[in-house]
């Protein structure tokens, strides 16, 4: 134990102990360290599955803490009204954090800090969440990147640092402050019945985040490049549950999938990209924040796209009877796993905002509620770029035909029977889920009628052409 003043290290997307630079400069002070998750008004404002599989790692964090001698201190309010708690209980000369890249965090920690060093607090934010901090990214011109490939070719051989071990021990103080049960936050309320299903499907936590980037780069990563689109197989990483909440860091990903392209993995290079793309959402999310809220073209914003999302065929694509079976196969893997195949995303975005001409921001809400593995910058980028909106857009004439999509990328059905009972004489466990995952309120049960497709494909391809011909017009 040690005489001097503790830090406090606030924890928010980065629940894990290794390559955690805030945490190794919290336990280089040769100080007591006292780790703090603050359920704030961020918190608060997020959907149920995001804040249900929050509450599932903070549980596993608090316990490796725990092995470590160390604890998780909870407490709930404003943040800066928090810290200032708790430095006032603790004595804490310092307050370390990993710093978050959208305006509302930006906008409060940036507060925080100042008025923190107004008080002789020594304040420091680090770089824990991504590869490549946005304002070290630029054109040659000196601007931000507004297309993908060039940023990729520009950062691709940039040195990375070699990850960070876990620090062997964090110093305790001599008295540890009250900390909230974790139970009394009930942040899985939202997800009523759903949890018990979604929860087979979870493995929180850094070490499972490791065992699973294990698996891939050694036996998956090879098929990388093809496997990752067909929707009937295991053929992704898996990661992003763990990105979305720092389970694990980017810099272990990279350096993992840099291994396995040494080593000639074919797929390895695809997926780098795919770590380049996530960063590319957030480079865009810091220098454009708007894209989070409204279109980022703003030319988009006169074009007529629904905004009820009270119609039927609306309530069809939430529920999954659209009658499209990709569309609701998707859709249905998400209510019963937390997450969706990255290809299915695009599948039922193209259909939202193209086949039934409705708004993105009804899909990206939804996708708030639904995903565990929800991340703000990577879902705004992704209903975007499907809707023609966005940066690096999918083009107006670009619509998804879900039928010749599944021909592609499920050719032998396994993706649709995994999660459509309808129909079938003996329905798949996974396809039964779905009707013990969603409301009673839906009414739905495995021996009703598969729908008729709530509008048929050459009818709202047609119609999404016309409006976006007349916009351009």
């Amino acid at each position: 134990m040690s005489e001097r003043k503790p830090t406090l290290l606030w924890l928010r997307r980065d629940l894990r102990l290794g390559d955690h630079p805030a945490l190794l400069a919290a336990c280089a002070n040769e100080a007591p360290v006292i780790p703090v998750f603050i359920c704030d008004e961020a918190v608060d404002r997020l959907g149920a599955a995001p804040k249900w599989r929050l509450s599932l790692s903070l549980n596993v964090l608090s316990e490796t803490l725990e092995a470590k001698g160390s604890r998780l201190i909870l407490r709930r309010g404003n943040a800066q009204d928090v810290l200032d708690q708790l430095i006032e209980e603790t004595g804490a000369g310092a307050v370390y954090w990993s710093r978050l890249y959208d305006p509302d965090a930006i906008e409060r920690d940036t507060a925080i800090k100042t008025s923190l060093k107004e008080r002789g607090v020594d304040a420091q934010s680090f770089n824990g969440h991504l590869l490549f901090e946005p304002w070290s990214v630029e054109t040659k011109q000196g601007g931000f990147y507004r297309v993908y490939t060039p940023m990729w070719n520009a950062v691709k051989d940039r040195d990375v640092p070699t990850p960070d071990a876990a620090p062997k021990e964090i110093s305790a103080p001599a008295q540890w402050p009250d900390s909230d049960a974790l139970s009394d936050w009930h942040l899985g309320a939202a997800m009523h019945r759903g949890a018990a299903v979604v929860s087979s499907w979870q493995r929180p936590g850094e070490a499972s985040a490791r065992d699973r980037l294990a698996w891939f780069t050694y036996e998956g990563i090879e098929a990388y490049r093809d496997a990752r689109n067909m929707v009937g197989v295991d053929g992704t990483s898996g990661m992003s549950d763990y990105l979305a909440l720092g389970e694990i860091s980017p810099r272990e990903c990279w350096h993992a999938g840099l291994g396995a392209l040494h080593h000639g993995a074919k797929g390895a290079e695809t997926w780098l990209k795919e770590l380049v793309w996530r960063e590319f959402a957030y480079h865009l999310m810091y220098h454009t924040p708007h894209i989070l809220t409204r279109n980022w073209r703003e030319e988009w914003e006169g074009f007529p796209w629904r905004r009820d999302e009270n119609q039927a065929d609306v309530l069809a694509w939430k529920q999954g009877r659209t009658g499209m079976p990709f569309v609701d196969a998707a859709m249905r893997e998400m209510y019963v796993t937390g997450r969706m195949h990255n290809r299915a995303r695009m599948i039922v975005a193209s259909y939202l905002t193209k086949h039934l001409l409705t708004h993105w921001q009804i899909g990206q809400r939804w996708f708030e509620e639904c995903l565990t593995d929800w991340d703000p910058a990577s879902n705004a980028m992704g209903w975007q770029w499907t809707a023609g909106s966005g940066p690096d857009a999918s083009p107006y004439f670009r619509i998804f035909n879900p039928e010749t999509q599944l021909e592609k990328f499920d050719p032998d059905g396994a993706y649709v029977a995994r999660w459509i009972a309808e129909g079938e004489q003996t329905p798949e466990r996974t396809a039964l889920a779905y009707f013990d995952a969603v409301p009673k309120s839906w009414n739905m049960s495995p021996k009703d009628a598969y729908p008729q497709p709530v509008v048929e494909l050459p009818a709202g391809r047609n119609r999404a052409l016309a409006a976006y011909q007349a916009r351009d017009g």
